[in-house]
């Protein structure tokens, strides 16, 4: 069912796949709405949908939207309505308190402030067709929304003043005045103008205005319905009239405002009262006012308490008159406060035992921030309530809190000259977050988007913390086929660095069992896989520097063996890696930091209770959640204007493969066969064979079933496939776009039905067979359909001629070894129109011919990207037999990594 809303890259909200069991008529409507484009669909939430019970993402969206509508509820008819934009400090609070949602990163004030607009559009529209007035229109979608003879109730301190109502002597016990007053009018400066509610019943008199004074008077009946003391009250006919209220009266107005605004009257509080509330006194406590003692998040804090009013704080004295009075409405110090006596109590005493065990043991890091954000997963939220209790972070731990926030002001930390490359800035302030944390024993969620150079950041961290001291060994778990990833990068950019890697396919079985003491001894960087960890015990047994995974998102199961295996890991600090956005669902957010940071969320069990505790909470409820894990997560877009700057328009990057065991043994067979055949051949006959042979390994590569034409397409027997659902499982829940070339007509089908099964939704497909008015279409619908996710083309016919901007990434899936040939389909993409850094992905098979002409290429790059024109099929022909057998034999270590 399509219910989840989602934030498209460019900032689009449309609804998406949801597993939410919602009525099915609701969902219908809802559905509906959408359908009509995103400002109908928030129109609808807010003006139809107001009460319905919805899943925390929609009405959070909801939440807008009904903003939105109450202001249409301030304004006069006009033909054009037009609400103001909430603020620039309003629309980042919303921000920063929206759930987990598909898209989540996308979200900041320029999004709402458009969809913002698009809600102004949709309302014109909708009133254009409905042809009614706008508190009609509003009316009709529910009878809340109504603006003509808009009721107040209106409550007054009125200890002060010789002719206010309630007026009395010391210790009065009508100290307050009320009054219900409605709206007779909007004033030239478009502010309301009030008369006594009783007037309403002489203004409306006699048959025909008995539908105007009905209007008037239903948001005061449907608000007498949840509150007994307003139904007496319009029964008696006491609402028509001035009166003198007690504390106790005025308390209950007090607790009942949501009731009441839900139904459509507005109440309005003594001036006095800041936030249209009395002060409550609270239970203030800071944390962390010295350096903490350790590190991670065992390290010890200090924690003092104290209670306050407005900032001020109370004596002991005062705190015992307060705890000696019962609950409501009480003095203190002259001004009228809300006291909950319960609450304040058990907030004092959960707060004093804190403080009793922080002189005694200290308090934990990971305690001490989530009191300070309020979102404590596992723990009793009751007794210390954010309406009753502030915590606020010391000297200390507000810097340390304000770096990990905002790294960009850190020290700089150098990796030195043992790391050959040059440091973007956004990637220095990287190196300082994640050295930072690393220092302090934190974890760490490296979170940036693909081709920002995750793995380049991670580099230089090593490097620093290899020089700052002797540390030992860190270990690195990637999946299998980014182990040649890995380490092409450390032999470019720090060939310093001692790396082992613990894999069948570079150590024999006995030694990855058993432990090789020698190689790990002087190493700094153990490289392993998730699958190697469930074999190789020693690995989780061993002490770490680092604990890295690379792909985190490897871990998202919380039950899979390979996540458990991971979360045994010992280290000083633990880091994870991912381009997935960790916002998306909750379960994943969890586990991984389950992993970087074990605690801070709870227990699985626990977290999945205060998650569902949200669903039915305010949309503040998820802000203490987003504050609680933001120190340690490090997410940067490359659609961020300050990252924008500092990237070029265009990355290429290798991906390289390895080869299932299918795969293995077909391009042995192949090799053996061409060696044979190459004692016989010469002249045209030979050249034809090695161009066959050739042609031959690049289907093997591709996948076993190109070759065999067995239609079977397993995912396991490819390498290529598994690095294609590594890349694209990011592309996808980043919801960008991807061009797939391809030169083999046959591959396009087989590539766009597995292409569909991980984006969940179908592409589009172009090769020599579409026809030629077809492809205008194919182009246009990729360029303007947000749920287009993929084109695979053959290269051939994609390759030249097309503008395809919409995507950010293109995946060459086999090489035609001309540098102009590809870089030509490249640029269907990156071209004038192109507004984003485009990704390029040159999928290279390690221990083949395809390695060791990528090598050859780049090599010689610099001279032509002309140099095989021809293709290099037609050069390499003409080797001697010695050297194309060396140019196709199979390296069978680099080419395998088998988990």
């Amino acid at each position: 069912m399509d219910l989840a809303p989602q934030l498209t890259p460019s900032g689009a909200l449309r609804l998406g796949p949801s597993d939410v069991d919602l009525d099915p008529a609701i969902a219908a409507r809802i559905q509906r709405a959408f359908s009509r484009g995103a400002g109908h669909g928030l129109l609808h939430l807010g003006a139809a949908e107001p009460s319905t019970a919805l899943p925390p993402d929609l009405a959070w969206w909801r939440d807008l939207a009904r903003r939105y509508v109450v202001g249409l509820c301030s304004l006069a008819e006009a033909t054009e309505p037009t609400v103001p934009s909430p603020t620039e400090a309003e629309l980042t609070a919303l921000v920063r308190a929206a759930p987990l949602m598909m898209g989540a990163e996308h979200l900041d004030p320029d999004v709402l402030a458009d969809l913002w607009c698009e809600l102004d559009a949709a309302l014109q529209a909708e009133l254009a067709e409905a042809g009614q007035p706008l508190q009609a229109f509003l009316a009709s979608r529910h009878p809340a929304w109504h603006l003509v003879g808009r009721v107040h109730l209106n409550l007054a301190d009125n200890r002060k003043g010789p002719d206010a109502p309630g007026k009395g002597a010391a210790g009065d016990e009508t100290p307050f005045a009320f009054m219900a007053t409605y709206t007779t009018r909007l004033t030239a400066q478009a502010r309301a103008q009030h008369a006594p509610l009783g007037r309403v019943l002489r203004e409306y008199a006699g048959e025909a205005r008995r539908d105007d004074l009905l209007r008037v008077l239903r948001p005061v009946q449907q608000a007498a319905e949840a509150c007994p003391w307003l139904r007496k009250m319009v029964d008696s006919g006491e609402i028509y009239y001035p009166l003198r209220w007690t504390p106790a009266q005025a308390l209950q107005l007090l607790r009942d405002v949501p009731a009441l605004e839900a139904a459509g009257v507005i109440v309005r509080m003594p001036a006095s009262w800041r936030r249209g509330r009395p002060a409550r006194p609270k239970v203030s406590a800071k944390v962390g006012q010295r350096p903490a003692s350790g590190l991670g998040l065992d390290a010890l804090l200090d924690f003092q308490a104290e209670v306050v009013l407005d900032g001020q704080r109370l004596t002991a004295a005062e705190i015992k008159a307060l705890l000696a009075q019962s609950s409501g409405l009480v003095l203190v110090r002259g001004e009228w406060v809300e006291l909950d006596r319960e609450r304040l109590q058990a907030t004092l005493t959960r707060f004093q035992e804190i403080e009793r065990l922080a002189k005694e043991h200290g308090l934990s890091f990971a305690e001490a921030t989530r009191l300070l954000t309020g979102a404590r997963p596992g723990a009793d939220d009751a007794a210390a309530s954010r309406d009753w209790s502030d915590v606020v972070a010391g000297d200390w731990l507000a810097a340390t809190l304000r770096d990990l926030r905002d790294p960009q002001g850190l020290a700089q930390v150098d990796p030195g000259p043992e790391l050959q490359a040059s440091l973007r800035t956004y990637q220095q302030h990287g190196v300082r977050w994640l050295h930072l944390l690393s220092t302090l024993g934190l974890g760490a969620c490296l979170a940036d988007d693909m081709g920002l150079g995750k793995t380049m950041q991670v580099i230089s961290l090593l490097l620093v913390r290899r020089r700052s001291a002797q540390r030992g060994p860190s270990l690195l778990v990637v999946p299998a086929s980014l182990i040649g990833n890995w380490t092409a990068e450390l032999d470019r950019f720090a060939p310093s660095l001692r790396y082992l890697v613990a894999h069948p396919s570079a150590l024999p079985a006995a030694d990855l069992k058993a432990r090789p003491p020698k190689a790990l001894a002087g190493a700094d960087l153990v490289i392993t896989t998730y699958g190697t960890l469930l074999r190789a015990a020693w690995l989780t047994s061993a002490a770490w520097d680092l604990a890295i995974l690379d792909e985190a998102q490897a871990i998202k199961n919380p039950g899979a063996r390979q996540t458990i295996a991971a979360k045994q890991l010992t280290a000083r600090a633990r880091i994870a890696m991912t381009g997935t956005p960790v916002e998306n669902r909750p379960t994943d957010l969890w586990s991984i930091f389950d992993y970087i940071n074990p605690g801070l969320l709870g227990t699985a069990k626990e977290f999945t209770a205060w998650i569902r505790s949200r669903s039915d909470a305010p949309t503040a409820a998820w802000g203490p959640l987003r504050e609680l894990v933001r120190p340690y997560i490090l997410r940067r877009l490359k659609t961020d204007r300050s990252i924008i700057a500092d990237l070029p328009d265009k990355t290429e990057l290798r991906a390289w493969c390895t080869l299932s065991k299918p795969q293995v043994a077909l391009y042995q067979t192949a090799v053996d066969e061409l060696t044979a055949t190459l004692r016989d051949a010469d002249g045209m006959k030979r050249r034809g064979a090695v161009l066959s042979f050739l042609m031959r390994f690049k289907q093997i590569c591709n996948h076993p079933s190109q070759w065999l034409a067995d239609g079977a397409w397993s995912e396991a027997d490819s390498g290529k496939w598994e690095r294609l659902r590594d890349i694209v499982e990011v592309i996808a829940a980043r919801q960008e776009k991807v061009l797939v070339f391809t030169q083999f007509r046959e591959l396009c089908d087989p590539l766009a039905a597995f292409l569909t099964q991980l984006f969940g939704r179908p592409g589009l497909v172009l090769h020599g067979e579409t026809a030629v008015a077809r492809r205008k279409q194919l182009v246009d619908r990729f360029q303007t359909d947000d749920r287009v996710p993929f084109f695979v083309l053959s290269l051939k016919a994609g390759g030249a001629g097309l503008n395809l901007t919409a995507a950010s990434h293109v995946v060459h899936f086999d090489r035609w070894w001309n540098p102009a040939v590809e870089n030509q389909a490249t640029d269907r993409a990156y071209r004038i129109g192109q507004k984003r850094n485009v990704l390029v992905h040159k999928f290279v098979c390690r221990g083949t011919v395809e390695e060791r002409i990528d090598a050859l290429i780049e090599s010689k790059r610099q001279l032509s990207d002309e140099l095989l024109e021809g293709g290099a099929e037609v050069a390499l022909t003409e080797l001697p037999d010695d050297e194309l057998l060396r140019l196709v034999a199979l390296d069978l270590r680099a080419a395998t990594a088998e988990g």
